[in-house]
């Protein structure tokens, strides 16, 4: 074994450690998780753009604007009267930074990390429920990724898009999305006595979702010519690599429960319930 492949076990196992029991504590500590995440994310964004040093005035209303995003996911308890105060000072910051951007994939860096650590605290709440939904994300986000790289390096066959990500095939898209519906139901069978429908449908919209995300990170880094994301995982590159496919997913499913709140059975009470937690 290569000493590169040894540390990214390691630093996988380390990682999965810290996730799993911040997703079991849920809580401070996974809305801390959020965070943390949400602030990484958008650090790496700004590094593949160059927004520092090429669209500054976008760069710190960006930065303004997270940190706001970031204190409301870990002041969540308890400071509803000054959520639409907090969340319309948000709102001022990315559309100043729209307007003021050279550059406007800057701003849409707010979009993506912001809606990245929000989906991912209000998915798991606080319930045992919230806790069996990221699980059940989990479970489909890396089923998905697993199953693709396999059936894509087993199978072959034609190209899903050549011109984003070559590597990347029909066979390991199929493959993947299975692989999601098995995994996924594996985790709603430990809660509910059967799978219905509706989770068979949420697990493949949910692959689809994360593999689409993992396009749009590999389109992005082609777009600015970098490799990875950034080094801050040790024989991984950055967080953008390793949640390329969950901001997608775990987005997806928040936006599901906002569109779809009144859906009150099979996957609505499931997934879209959870998130009302």
């Amino acid at each position: 074994m290569s000493e590169e492949l040894r540390l990214r076990i390691l630093s996988a196992i380390v990682l999965g450690i810290l996730v799993l029991a911040a997703t079991w504590f849920g809580g401070v500590y996974f809305a801390l998780l959020a965070a943390v995440i949400a602030l990484l994310v958008h650090y790496e964004w700004t590094r593949i753009t160059g927004a520092r040093t090429l669209d500054p005035e976008a760069f710190w209303s960006g930065w303004a604007a997270m940190a706001l995003i970031a204190f409301d996911i870990l002041a969540e308890q308890g400071m509803d009267a000054w959520n639409e105060y907090l969340w319309m000072a948000v709102a001022f910051l990315v559309l100043y930074s729209l307007i003021r951007a050279k550059n406007r994939w800057n701003p849409a860096g707010v979009v993506y990390a912001g809606l990245t650590g929000v989906s991912l605290a209000e998915i798991r709440g606080d319930g045992f429920t919230g806790f069996i939904a990221m699980i059940f994300i989990f479970a489909v986000v890396w089923g998905t990724d697993i199953a693709a790289y396999f059936t894509g390096r087993a199978i072959g066959g034609k190209k899903l898009a050549p011109s984003i990500s070559p590597g990347k095939t029909w066979s390991g898209a199929i493959g993947g999305a299975i692989a999601a519906v098995i995994c996924g139901s594996i985790v709603v069978l430990s809660y509910m006595k059967n799978v219905s429908l509706w989770i068979i449908l949420l697990a493949l919209v949910l692959s689809v979702l994360s593999q689409v995300g993992d396009l749009f990170e590999s389109f992005m880094k082609r777009r600015y010519k970098v490799k990875d994301s950034s080094h801050l995982i040790p024989g991984h590159g950055g967080v953008m690599d390793r949640i390329d496919g969950l901001v997608f997913a775990c987005s997806g499913a928040f936006i599901l429960k906002m569109l779809l709140s009144s859906w009150n059975h099979g996957a609505g009470t499931f997934i879209l319930g959870a998130v009302s937690q």
